[in-house]
């Protein structure tokens, strides 16, 4: 097996001791400085700056991000990690409108500081970096530390906070917020996984603690003290800050450094690749210069034409300007080149470039019987590793003794025959990328987010019981002894010409309203009318039906015969470790959901919805595999061509070091390879394949199908995978989508088809800048231009093939320099994949296509995203091209264009508005909603449903489906019980548990029962607590809530003790049917309540003033059973025993007849 070593193993040692000393037996008696310029392959780069490093500080600078990262990664090998780092560069341009990230300023701020301190080895850099002005006041950075048991005011720190560039909100979820509630201050440090809690005891430090984003709950208690940098460069003292006040710098501050006053006395610094990095800063300073020229008024952000004059913004320094800087500095400087520049040149000799196998071991192992070189192979993948060992030990020729495998993170390989080394890496071996594990971090977003409620003057909401108003505002209403806190809703007028109803909702009632979904101007109800009585049952009534046909789906594939897969066994962990990346939370529990369906013996039919480029593929591979284990064949189907040769290298890669078959079944194989495919599928020859609707066909034919993968399920119609289910119902289903169709979001909601949700990003990925806008000849130049400085790539989509070439055409003489590849659905098939191969080998610059590219096809590379006549898309084709880019840590752009000489509609404006507003990750799921919300939702479940859905809006109208559906499934898994009617005239079967407890209990009692602004300041934030209280349908539930509560906000006021006590006696009422407890002259009515002669004994012996009417099923009790007043509650004190008294009411009612109020009674009091 393969050894699990530490990157600074003894192997890497004795390698790079070898390689340095044949260095220095090749240049003699000089030191590598001396020598001013040096010739070396890429490979032999870390040795020599390892080497350089022994002269003091060493500041390494490369062409880009990737670069850098690369190096810090090999460098590890050598070095503890502390001693290196990396400055980065803002991601944005001097002159563009737009701040450097948070995390990004941060991390600089912190690498001058340790600089300055002295903790820093070796400094990689990139020349835009280098380049760069740093824009702070004073070569000291700020920051605070923070300790334990410390005095601070916590006045003081809000002030640092917001000087330090902070955002203040009311709940911290992003790096660079902090929120403040009484004596707890919560902050995001950009330089941290999650964020931190500070408690305090009045101005003393009491505790520090890291807490989740996802549920604010704290995840530590032993932190002793944190320090915190500022997340902006240029500081302002009174923290008023805005989006792009970089562009004003020169307003602010009088002068601005470059990293080159940072340095270190007796300094060395060395250039990689010089010609490049002259190229790369010439062309930094050029395309600077367009986007101070070009108009950046149209930003998805922006409400203003951006008219900053370039003269107020520090611009980029001259790269020749810093080395006569650092040469008058006496910093020494070495040029490390892989090519001579002149003949003058030093060049090491003997160092030959390793081959490439990319997955072909078994070409790797047959050039290892032919030679004599020790052979080392550095994996920085354990699972790639193990699996290597593996073949080495299984291998019938005696070549394992002659290789050695080790786990480094070496990125390229050598062969020197003079030395006898062979070093091959992952790279070389195995054709996949780096992996991103070293510079991975913990997640800091999570599945069950907190996910308040936010309503604003004017918004629809839904009561259950009252129908669609307006939200008007949240208030106090004083009653003399306590104060109550209500949501005012505006109804309609009950008569014209009459000023509209209102009503107020009560806080501990939240669970009956819910935001409108539906139609843009839905009509408002009128209280009290029958109206929405009747629409809600018309509405039900269809929802019953729906969930008929939905029930006889579950039943079918409930009843079906399925296969148990096994457990997981080696090859699947082994698999699963040579994932390149971090699996994000959501990515593991999905996958783990996947799993357990698969080893059930009902058929699995799951989908999985997460954004774009959250890693839903790589569920796919694992599932797949996991079939694959048992024997069973997996078909992957996927709407485009295009898309089946990138899965086609995605499995391939993945199952490189395993005895699996992959094909695809596509127009780009000829005739007779699709019909040998075929041949060797129904035989079981093929374990995997991929393929479009050609899979669908009668002639082909599995051996034994076990696995169907749909992905972008979005694309295939009802009728397509009706096809699939009738041909194949005991087969497992798993679909992935970004944006979900309504049909699929409303299947999984109702329970029918299984559903995860992927929300979590993959960590540093950022959200796509959206610029909406008229199209811009200067804007298209200069986006070009900023993303080719970054080695990136552009996708260009114009989406009518019959003028894609003039396009072209009038894109080479803007960017005469960029290379550019046109693909579209009418070019012959091996000429399109010459093309998109292409495109993913960095061939070409820019891709113009249709929309060709928007089924999942996938270049990380490619950050930049221009779309012609935008308006003339569907909102989720925008979602789906937008998810084209930002796959990976850049920052990614997409711009959508629209003509200027043509008006908008209604429709191109709303969906351009949309997807220019929901940018964040994740926002696949808003956007799904939202095209529900602008098609009417009219094919949810077929055309008749648009009309309910617009009528109750989406929750509700999900939510009475999913409760039908769910009275259906328990009757289906229990059994048939007694047949029960219901009021609105619908009969169906079901059992006694099935009673339905979540109708509104009203309950109006005098005690100050609420959230006290003093404990949560913000109504948002209160809002989504009461709504979450008045949700909760037992105690524990709720003692979750308050152990929550007392993490997030300190110990509970009275007044919401006393608002849980409220929930409680709800909870306790609702399970024996009763509506409403009302409060009035010392009396409490119940209501209803249905009790027998012998059972209204036993109530009266222990409450001998009580009252029961027997018509209206409503018992009156004086309090205490005297004839106390209202004015006789006093205190506090006689609220909590007010609401003891009535739960221990409410209690004795229970044990008198459990049963009574759950269904009807034949043996009450007539």
């Amino acid at each position: 097996m393969a050894r699990a070593i530490s990157k600074t193993d003894k192997s890497n040692q004795q390698l790079m001791a070898k390689v340095l000393a044949d260095i220095k037996e090749q240049i003699g008696s000089k030191k590598i400085i001396d020598l001013k310029t040096l010739v070396a392959p890429i490979s032999l780069h870390p040795f020599i700056v390892k080497e350089l490093s022994n002269d003091g500080f060493l500041l390494v600078v490369v062409a880009n991000s990737n670069l850098a990262n690369d190096l810090a990664k090999q460098l590890e090998c050598f070095f503890e990690k502390a001693k290196i780092s990396i400055f980065p560069s803002w991601e944005t341009l001097p002159h563009e409108r737009l701040s450097p990230k948070p995390d990004t300023v941060t991390n600089r701020l912190k690498t001058l500081d340790q600089l300055n301190s002295n903790q820093i080895k070796i400094l990689i850099t990139t020349v835009r970096a280098l380049i760069s002005p740093i824009l702070v006041k004073s070569k000291v950075i700020p920051k605070m530390k923070i300790e334990v048991n410390d005095k601070y005011s916590r006045e003081y720190l809000i002030k640092q906070l917001l000087k330090f560039g902070f955002v203040r909100t009311d709940l911290v979820e992003h790096r660079g917020e902090f929120a403040v509630r009484g004596g707890i201050i919560d902050i995001f440090p950009a330089d941290c996984t999650v964020p931190i809690r500070i408690d305090f005891f009045d101005d003393v430090v009491e505790k520090i603690d890291y807490f989740e984003v996802a549920n604010q709950r704290t995840i530590s208690t032993d932190l002793k003290q944190i320090e915190i940098y500022p997340v902006r460069e240029l500081m302002i003292e009174d923290g008023q800050y805005f989006e792009g006040i970089e562009a004003f710098a020169k307003k602010l501050i009088k002068k601005c450094y470059s990293l080159i006053d940072f340095l270190p006395k007796k300094s060395v610094i060395s250039q990689i690749d010089t010609p490049r990095l002259n190229a790369r800063a010439r062309e930094l300073i050029e395309t600077d210069a367009e986007f101070a020229q070009a108009k950046w008024g149209n930003l998805a952000w922006s409400e203003t034409r951006d008219d900053t004059p370039a003269e107020q913004q520090f611009g980029y320094f001259q790269l020749s300007d810093l080395i006569v800087d650092a040469t008058k500095e006496n910093i020494d400087l070495l040029e490390l080149n892989e090519f001579a520049q002149n003949e003058n040149d030093f060049s090491l000799k003997n160092y030959e470039k390793a081959p490439s196998y990319s997955g072909d071991i078994g070409k790797f192992f047959t050039e290892i019987e032919a030679t004599d070189l020790e052979i080392e192979v550095h994996s920085n993948n354990s699972g790639n590793a193990k699996r290597l060992r593996e073949l080495l030990d299984e291998s019938e020729s005696n070549i394992a003794t002659k290789v050695k495998v080790y786990e480094s993170d070496l990125l390229h390989g050598f062969i020197n025959r003079d030395l006898g080394i062979w070093l091959v890496t992952q790279s070389e071996l195995f054709g996949q990328s780096e992996s991103d594990q070293a510079l991975a971090r913990v997640p800091s977003r999570r599945k069950k987010k907190i996910d308040p409620i936010t309503l604003s003057n004017g918004d629809f909401i839904v009561h259950e019981q009252h129908g669609i108003g307006k939200f008007v505002e949240l208030t106090v209403r004083d009653f003399g002894r306590y104060k109550r806190e209500y949501l005012v809703v505006e109804y309609a007028a009950p008569k014209r010409g009459l000023p509209a109803d209102r009503i107020y909702v009560p806080t501990d009632s939240l669970d009956q309203l819910s935001k409108y979904v539906g139609a843009d101007q839905p009509p408002l109800n009128r209280i009290g009318g029958s109206d929405w009585q009747n629409t809600k049952r018309k509405a039900r009534k269809a929802v019953r039906e729906i969930a008929a046909d939905l029930i006889r789906l579950y039943a079918a594939r409930i009843n079906s015969p399925g296969f148990a897969f096994s457990p997981d066994n080696d090859w699947q962990k082994e698999l699963e470790d040579s994932f390149s990346f971090v699996e994000t939370v959501d990515q593991l529990s999905t996958i783990q959901e996947v799993k357990a369906d698969m080893e059930k013996a009902i058929p699995m039919d799951r989908i999985i919805c997460g954004d774009v480029g959250y890693g839903k593929t790589e569920i796919a591979v694992r599932a797949a595999f996991k079939a694959v284990q048992d024997g069973k064949q997996v078909a992957v189907l996927v709407p485009t061509t295009l898309l089946v040769q990138q899965h086609i290298q995605t499995f391939t890669n993945r199952f490189t070091s395993f005895p699996i078959r992959v094909a695809g079944l596509s127009r780009f194989n000829s005739d007779s390879k699709n019909l040998e495919i075929l041949k060797q599928l129904e035989i079981g020859l093929i374990d995997v394949v991929i393929g479009t609707h050609r899979l669908l066909s009668k002639d082909v034919k599995f051996k034994d199908l076990g696995l169907l993968i749909v992905d972008e399920e979005q694309r295939f119609g009802v009728e397509h995978k009706e096809e699939l289910k009738k041909a194949r119902t005991n087969v497992d289903v798993l679909a992935m989508s970004a944006t979900p169709i309504p049909r699929t979001l409303e299947m999984a909601v109702t329970g029918i088809r299984e559903m995860s949700h992927i929300t979590t990003p993959p960590e540093d990925r950022h959200p796509v800048l959206t610029f909406v806008g008229e199209h811009d000849d200067a804007q298209i130049k200069a986006a070009i231009h900023r993303e080719l400085l970054r080695d990136g790539q552009i996708f260009y989509v114009h989406n009518r093939v019959e003028s894609i070439d003039a396009v072209a055409e009038r894109l080479k003489k803007l960017v005469p320099n960029v290379r550019i590849a046109v693909a579209h659905g009418q070019l012959p098939e091996r000429i399109l994949e010459q093309v998109v191969v292409g495109f993913w080998n960095k061939e070409f610059d820019l891709l113009l296509c249709t929309t060709i590219v928007e089924s999942g096809i996938d270049i990380p590379n490619a950050n930049t995203l221009i779309v012609d006549n935008a308006d003339k898309f569907g909102l989720a084709q925008l979602h789906q091209l937008r998810g084209r880019v930002g796959r990976s840590r850049e920052r990614a752009y997409a711009y959508f264009f629209y003509p200027p000489d043509q008006p908008l509609s209604e429709l191109a404006l709303d969906r351009l508005k949309t997807i220019a507003t929901n940018t964040d990750l994740g926002a696949g799921m808003q956007v799904a909603l939202k095209d529900l919300e602008i098609r009417g939702a009219g094919n949810l479940l077929g055309g008749e449903q648009s009309g309910h859905i617009a009528q109750v809006g989406f929750d509700l109208y999900m939510k009475m489906v999913s409760e039908a559906v769910s009275d259906f499934k328990q009757s289906y898994n229990k059994g048939f019980g007694a047949r029960r009617k219901h009021a609105d005239g619908e009969v169906f079967n079901s059992t006694d548990e099935d009673f339905d407890s979540n109708f509104e209990c009203r309950l109006e009692l005098p005690v100050n029962a609420n959230i006290p602004q003093e404990y949560i300041d913000s109504q948002r934030l209160r809002l989504d607590i009461y709504r979450r209280i008045a949700a909760t349908r037992s105690d524990s539930e709720l003692l979750l809530i308050q152990d929550e509560l007392r993490d997030r906000f300190g110990e509970l006021p009275l007044n919401l003790q006393l608002l849980f006590s409220i929930s409680r006696i709800k909870n306790q009422a609702r399970s024996i049917g009763i509506k409403e407890i009302l409060w009035g002259n010392g009396k409490v009515r119940i209501s209803p309540v249905k009790l027998t002669n012998e059972e209204l004994d036993k109530l009266s012996r222990l409450y001998s003033n009580s009252v029961y009417k027997i018509v209206t099923q409503t018992l009156i009790i004086n309090y205490k059973n005297s004839n106390f007043m209202e004015q006789d509650l006093n205190s506090a004190t006689s609220d909590a025993e007010l609401l003891e008294w009535i739960s221990s009411l409410i209690s004795f009612i229970t044990t008198l007849q459990p049963h009574t109020n759950t269904k009807p009674n034949s043996s009450g009091v007539n």
